[in-house]
């Protein structure tokens, strides 16, 4: 099968019954094979096919943004790939929202983040899906992430459905800036209170990270720093202070607070 045919194949669920740690280890160390630019992206991201595979009906692809590939930002530093990273570490250690396994590693155009593909339904987006009672409980989580790593591009298309119908989260690289900068298109949580069991995971998360250096979570903060600024990472503290001294959402402007394009 061609990476074409791959990108193309019958939708099919997020691991496809591969565990989680059988993935992270291929989009580490299997050899890239083919490789085709991504029709999309306002940076050069690139679909990739891995020599090795783990089996399951669809294969195994990956995304990825090398950070050679990145065009110039005026609020946010070169490597944006180590942001995407930082953003899966956080996410599996809260156990919400859902984002692909997402690696750094070497590539055909140096180094730069490898997350796995995700077979997902091109025309459904957040902006189709948010009416749809089976998925409102899969978006609170996504926004409440959002709100903590600060995303400035929460497009509608950064959405994705899986053929299990679980919504998984993607483009992670705008995060972690020190200063407001939350962009999004999902207005509805504004003034809402965060549900209790994100709440419960957030303190969880805080004392974890209760000293810059060490804590319940050392081989997290080891991680987060490798691929964050020390001010990231404190910002990153100071925002889960303010979220559990008053667990709502912040009430965003319509006009201000959004990414473009919306999807």
């Amino acid at each position: 099968m061609t990476l074409q045919d791959a990108f193309n194949a019958p939708r099919g669920p997020g691991f496809d019954g591969r565990s989680e740690d059988d993935v992270l280890g291929l989009l580490q160390t299997s050899e890239i094979g083919e490789i085709g630019l991504h029709p999309n992206g306002s940076n050069y991201v690139f679909i990739v096919r891995f020599e090795a595979d783990l089996g399951g009906d669809v294969p195994l692809l990956g995304v990825y943004k090398p950070q050679s590939g990145e065009r110039p930002l005026r609020d946010f530093p070169r490597g944006l790939h180590k942001r995407e990273r930082a953003s899966y570490l956080l996410s599996r250690t809260l156990g919400w929202p859902a984002i692909p396994p997402t690696v750094i590693r070497d590539g055909p155009h140096g180094e730069g983040s490898v997350q796995l593909f995700i077979h997902a339904d091109s025309e459904e987006t957040y902006f189709t899906m948010r009416e749809g009672p089976e998925f409102s409980g899969q978006f609170e989580p996504i926004a409440g992430f959002d709100v903590v790593v600060n995303n400035a591009d929460r497009k509608g298309g950064a959405c994705l459905k899986d053929a299990d119908g679980k919504i998984w989260a993607i483009d992670q690289g705008l995060t972690f800036n020190p200063y407001a900068r939350v962009r999004t298109v999902m207005f509805e949580f504004c003034g809402e209170p965060f549900s209790p069991h994100l709440v419960e995971s957030l303190e969880r998360l805080r004392a974890g990270l209760a000293s810059a250096d060490t804590g319940p979570d050392e081989a997290l903060i080891a991680e987060l720093k490798a691929v964050l600024s020390q001010g990231d990472f404190d910002g990153l503290r100071e925002r889960i202070d303010t979220i559990l001294d008053d667990p709502v959402f912040p009430m965003l402007d319509e006009y201000y607070n959004v990414p473009w394009p919306l999807v």
